[in-house]
């Protein structure tokens, strides 16, 4: 091995990137998706006159719209970075540059002075206040159900209460920004791209749509 191949790499993570994404964002997309080629298609197939390319240019315009929102969305991580992957644009964040990430009504982060929201880290009030009234139960000493456990040796074979997905989420990014922040290799500043050719298909879509109804 030469010695330029031993000596590592300092823009190399340690650890491949951890992905986080919303299953029921995707599970939505794909029966969103489904039932748009379902219509679009059948009005490809049987329509008439002007049908076919209204039905053409409502795919055009509509499947990049529903992708972007519900499959695109994606939360890279891995000790020298953040990368947020939103519907239209990915931010790609070092961890020195990272000042907050926390999740309230909705996920964001802040770095250098800017604010970003996490798309694929839907918040769920619901199963937030479902997550804390089970921790307080067993704080408690309750089950669950709502019964208080008698027995103090007995085992609880019940899945043990832990914070709502999205919680948990935010909590393992903050722990991948603290052991980064100091690390030579997440140094740097906050990095932006639009995703032109997500944005530039609905666009033509919008267009061909106008451009048939002026002239029906």
């Amino acid at each position: 091995m030469s010695p330029e191949q031993s000596k590592p790499q300092p823009n190399a993570p340690v650890y491949a990137d951890r992905v986080f994404r919303s299953l029921g964002g995707l599970a939505g997309g794909v029966l969103l998706l489904a039932l748009a080629l379902w219509l679009g298609i059948d009005a490809l197939v049987s329509g008439t006159g002007q049908t076919p390319w209204l039905a053409l240019a409502g795919l055009v315009t509509v499947v990049p719209l529903v992708s972007a929102f519900t499959l695109r969305p994606a939360v890279f991580a891995n000790d020298d970075r953040l990368r947020v992957r939103n519907p239209f644009r990915t931010i790609t964040l070092p961890w020195s540059c990272v000042e907050d990430i926390r999740a309230s009504y909705s996920s964001e982060v802040f770095a250098d002075g800017g604010k970003y929201q996490l798309w694929a880290v839907p918040v769920s009030l619901r199963r937030r206040k479902r997550a804390n009234m089970q921790q307080m139960r067993a704080a408690a000493g309750q089950s669950p159900g709502g019964r208080r456990n008698r027995d103090p040796f007995a085992q609880d074979t019940d899945r043990s209460p832990g914070p709502a997905p999205s919680d948990q989420t935010i909590a393992d990014l903050r722990a991948l920004a603290e052991r980064g922040s100091e690390r030579p290799t997440a140094q740097g500043s906050p990095e932006i791209r639009w995703a032109y050719e997500v944005i530039a298909t609905p666009v033509v879509g919008v267009v061909l749509l106008a451009v048939l109804l002026a002239v029906r």
